[in-house]
């Protein structure tokens, strides 16, 4: 018998939008609403709107809360003041990747990380069985809604309905206030390499902001943004995906995130398993490619060389805004200089790529 699919407080707005909902690491979510090509490309030029309430929330707090984070997690939580965020992952002693994560410090000693909606479960068992009786875990995901407002009309859109400055919230930043009345965590964060926001609400008030959102945003030419979107503006951005391309049999340096490990600060998990990789060097690497050839490179596609097997697509589409067929996959480090070609066996026939700088899109985001 299939597992019953999640929804999150939006589904019915989805439903009468007329979103095509499909199944997505055990929830019920929507891929599209008007046309992948089209919502991609307002997030690029105005405004899009996504629901991401099927990620995950886990509050913790405590005196011993900065300990537990600092030796779970890859990224200086000592980096970290109240108000700010920091991208970071959860590793296995062996360097294999449990997660990547956004790591929020809401006060001194009181953090949350937002996880990816199919690893809820395997995480909470894994940050719970590493904590300590000084640290208190609560996992906040089942009350909480996100909401993300992506692009460059994001700024004046919440602008207007929040009762704080928006524009004084840089990159990577928070703070709490009202946006359309409703109490939220403001965060200056996305998935899309544009400019935007990220609303952390109370999941009972989700369906008031989305349709204040929506009803504001109508001057703006906002759109409701699906999965599907989402997908190929993060590939345009080389952003890793989980499960796609990082995962537990991959290496932080091989997957390109050894910015977001900090050895110098001390013992974490992982710490001795990832050194050893990048004092050897990475054997393979992470690339992003577009072909050469007019072909659609897919997730698992075979990357050959000489017509033998020397990788793999992780993720692969059309990058609408870019107008080319683009990649990701893992290729041996001999491969991976921007101008390496190979070929992508689509179909049983190999088509030609060559590995670019990345991103293929420059991002757009307020960094000042």
């Amino acid at each position: 018998m299939a597992e019953e699919l999640k929804r999150t407080p939006l589904y019915a707005v989805h439903v009468k939008a007329g979103a095509r909902m499909v199944p997505f690491g055990g929830w019920e979510m929507p891929v599209q609403y008007c046309g992948i090509v089209e919502e991609h490309r307002t997030v690029r030029s105005a405004v899009g709107l996504f629901d991401v309430s099927h990620m995950g929330e886990f509050e913790i707090a405590g005196a011993g809360a900065f300990a537990v984070l600092q030796r779970l997690t890859t990224n200086d939580v000592g980096a970290l003041a109240a108000g700010q965020v920091q991208y970071s992952l959860l590793c296995y002693p062996d360097g294999g990747i449990v997660d990547d994560l956004t790591l929020y410090r809401l006060a001194d000693d009181r953090f949350m990380l937002t996880v990816n909606a199919s690893n809820i479960d395997k995480d909470w068992a894994w940050v719970t069985d590493h904590g300590r009786s000084d640290a208190r875990w609560t996992n906040v995901s089942a009350e909480t809604a996100l909401l993300a407002v992506q692009g460059p009309r994001a700024e004046g859109l919440v602008g207007r309905l929040a009762d704080v400055d928006v524009t004084g919230i840089g990159y990577y930043r928070f703070a709490p206030g009202k946006v359309a009345g409703v109490s939220a965590i403001i965060s200056r964060t996305g998935y899309t390499g544009e400019d935007g926001f990220e609303l952390y609400v109370d999941a009972g008030q989700a369906v008031s902001l989305w349709d204040a959102l929506m009803d504001a945003g109508k001057a703006d030419g906002i759109v409701p943004v699906g999965l599907g979107a989402r997908d190929t503006l993060r590939l345009e951005m080389k952003y890793a995906l989980y499960g796609n391309d990082i995962d537990q049999t991959t290496n932080p340096m091989e997957a390109g995130l050894g910015w977001v490990v900090k050895l110098a600060k001390g013992e974490f998990v992982g710490r001795a398993a990832i050194e050893k990789v990048k004092t050897e060097g990475p054997r393979q690497k992470l690339v992003g490619f577009e072909m050469v050839d007019r072909a659609v490179a897919r997730h698992g596609y075979r990357i050959l060389k000489a017509g033998a097997e020397i990788g793999v697509v992780t993720s692969g589409s059309y990058g609408p805004q870019v107008d080319r067929y683009i990649g990701m996959g893992y290729v041996p480090t001999a491969c991976s200089r921007v101008g390496d070609e190979f070929e992508v066996e689509v179909r049983g026939k190999g088509q030609r790529a060559k590995v670019v700088q990345t991103p293929f899109y420059p991002s757009k985001v307020k960094k000042g």
